[in-house]
């Protein structure tokens, strides 16, 4: 017994630390002197509107987490490679069928150049997989380019990072979901009138995951994403086995036979940089990996290193070996293939038209597209997050929700998604122009703040880093500049954007800036007690337990309370002054007369009325407003209630020398 009550089930008196086992209980640890002290926690809903809705949360989001627990939130390699890479694996399902889509404009002899492409990507591909697993290892806070790009150029170059990161994640999500249902309906063409509202179910479900919190979201994608890497590698295999040792060889549509575009140099050169352009979606993702790295188990950052590494060698077996089946069999997404993604047409060859390996692969491949989009999930507000610690970003990103997940981030996301998708039809083509552009240069900036790292610091072997990551800055600017041009002018969109977001990140942080200056307190100054006088100003409208409890209240804050009442009828003022001092005597009635009904401006014009009233040659004092308010049993009460307190307090928000006290009077109270 403690104070004359039972201890709380679940909590032993002989441990350090203590906990509560019920959601919403408090917490409770033993302070240095023994006794048991308090933690603040998540407070049990006092209203059944409250109680309904905590377990309509904990239904679809599970029960609230505590900070200490986030530990056992963090993910190990094998959850981290299916949450943080199937954005970058997905990709091979659909970067080979952007390749292509370029060179079959130049007819069936350019397609062949589609394998060299995609070889010359894996090795780009390689190149910044390699300068990432660095920036794990340098920078293992997270943050990605936008940490790097921080520490070694400073805010704008950090902001311009960040700025192009967002956009690509949002990106992610919605060509990510697109190309899913492209795959659904190439398998069931029944579904394609209502692709739309597939990728908006398929966009909230993955919301839904996440919100869970990160362990439980691995849980979910974790199977689908090794099934589809399973199978792509079968495929593969079994394609590349009889491609090569049987011979076995496709025919390009008809259409394309007699199609070609005039040979000269620049013309080639023309067609295969836009094919590359086209095909450096594959590269998207990549990054995740390195911006979550506190969401690895320890060691972070080595597992998210390894992690990176495993992720980069299985996107270029796919994308290359996906590419190779594509390319030899003929698959082009054009009329004469009846409308098929390049990949279907793939697995149709494969597996056998309609099987049931097809339709399993088809599944697979669509299931890991929408769960793809949970890369930007995981990262997205991670970077929000991050942003928002540095002040770049509204403060509320950076709160962990109940279930330690950057709930806010994650909403947001998933609602500027969802509208691309509409707005876009779900069309895959029209959404890629405006994707890749950003990662470029997220890649250009982070690997060149990579080598300004190296020769600050020097560490041993640096040498070796150095020239990797200079390497890679140079390809990826190029690659930058490349793609830009090529998916001109619709990349000048993608550069539009970025600036406003520049702005608006700016503009958030000089806005913080301004407040911290104005709230700043000198070290050197020592406050006494306080010495302004106070009045306190009741509102009321009538005599009741509300009003009644406000002006118990007022009475401790300080010597002079008034009450004042708003009334267009003067006798039925005079009759409550008669009420007012019989039963609550000691605190003046002052009846303010409104011939015009109105109420919140004669409270305002009385208050200043005391203003002017007060000796000039005095300090004001401070007019305590004390708001009777009555607690509604019921969320559909709230609209009868409480709606003159509510524009008073808002008319009131910022009064010179003004301070509100709400009082809520409750049932029973």
């Amino acid at each position: 017994m403690i104070g004359g009550r039972r201890p709380l089930p679940g909590r032993k008196l002989g441990d350090r630390r203590v906990r509560v086992e019920r959601p919403h209980a408090p917490y409770f640890r033993w302070s240095g002197a023994g006794q048991l002290t308090a933690r603040a926690a998540a407070s049990r809903p006092t209203t059944a509107s409250g109680r309904w809705w905590a377990a309509v949360r904990a239904l679809f989001l599970g029960r609230p987490l505590a900070s200490d627990e986030e530990a056992g939130e963090r993910l190990s390699k094998k959850k981290a490679l299916a949450i943080f890479s199937s954005d970058a694996i997905s990709s091979s399902a659909y970067a080979t069928e952007e390749i292509l889509r370029v060179l079959v404009i130049g007819g069936a002899v350019f397609l062949a150049f589609g394998l060299q492409i995609a070889i010359a990507i894996a090795i780009l591909l390689a190149i910044v997989a390699f300068s990432y697993r660095q920036v794990c290892l340098a920078y293992p806070t997270g943050g990605g380019s936008y940490s790097v790009s921080k520490v070694n150029f400073g805010r704008r170059a950090s902001l311009i990072a960040a700025s192009a990161l967002l956009i690509d994640y949002v990106m992610t999500v919605a060509v990510s979901i697109s190309s899913a249902v492209e795959q659904i309906t190439a398998a069931l063409p029944v579904l394609l009138p209502e692709k739309v509202l597939i990728g908006v179910i398929a966009i909230a479900l993955v919301t839904l995951g996440n919100l869970r919190g990160l362990r439980e979201a691995g849980n979910i994608f974790a199977v689908p994403t090794y099934l589809f890497v399973g199978s792509a590698l079968l495929m593969i295999a079994i394609g590349t086995f009889r491609i090569v040792i049987l011979g076995e060889h496709g025919d390009f549509p008809r259409q394309l036979a007699d199609q070609t575009i005039a040979t000269t140099q620049s013309a080639v050169a023309l067609l295969l940089l836009r094919a590359f352009a086209a095909g450096a979606v594959a590269l998207t993702g990549t990054e995740a990996i390195a911006t979550g790295v506190p969401a690895f188990k320890p060691p972070e950052a080595r597992n998210a290193a390894t992690t990176l590494a495993v992720m980069a060698g299985l996107l270029g077996v796919l994308f290359v070996g996906i590419t190779f089946l594509a390319v030899n069999y003929g698959a082009v997404n054009v009329g004469g293939a009846d409308g098929q993604t390049v990949i279907a047409q793939v697995a149709r060859r494969v597996y056998g038209d309609n099987s049931i390996p097809f339709f399993l692969f088809q599944g697979f491949t669509a299931v890991l597209l929408v769960l793809a989009a949970n890369t930007s999930f995981n990262a997205f507000p991670r970077l929000l997050a991050i942003l928002a610690q540095d002040g770049f970003a509204p403060r509320q990103f950076g709160f962990r929700g109940d279930r330690l997940a950057f709930s806010y981030g994650i909403v947001i996301l998933a609602v500027v998604a969802g509208s691309l998708v509409v707005a876009f039809n779900g069309e895959t083509h029209l959404l890629i122009p405006l994707y890749a552009v950003g990662v470029f240069i997220d890649f250009t900036i982070s690997q060149s703040g990579m080598v300004r790292h190296w020769l600050r610091e020097r560490p041993p072997g640096f040498v070796q880093r150095l020239a990797i990551n200079a390497v890679g800055a140079l390809l990826t600017g190029v690659v930058a500049i490349v793609v830009a041009i090529a998916k001109a002018p619709t990349s000048f969109i993608v550069l539009i954007l970025m600036a406003v977001l520049f702005g608006v990140m700016s503009f958030v942080r000089r806005q913080y800036d301004q407040q911290a200056a104005e709230l700043e307190v000198r070290e050197d100054v020592v406050f006494d007690r306080p010495h302004r006088e106070q009045r306190v100003v009741v509102p009321v409208n009538g005599i009741n337990r509300t009003v009644v409890q406000a002006v118990t209240f007022a009475r401790t804050l300080a010597a002079d309370v008034r009450a004042v009442y708003v009334t267009e009828d003067p006798d039925d003022g005079e009759a409550l002054r008669q009420r007012w001092q019989r039963q609550l005597p000691g605190v003046p009635l002052v009846i303010v007369e409104s011939p015009y009904r109105a109420i919140i401006s004669p409270v305002i014009a009385y208050l200043d009325v005391l203003d002017k009233a007060w000796p000039p040659d005095k300090e004001a004092p401070i007019t305590i407003v004390v708001l009777p308010e009555y607690v509604a049993r019921h969320w559909w009460d709230r609209v009868l209630y409480n709606q003159t307190a509510r524009r008073l307090r808002r008319a009131l928000l910022g009064r010179e020398h003004t301070v509100i006290a709400d009082v809520p009077y409750r049932r029973g109270a």
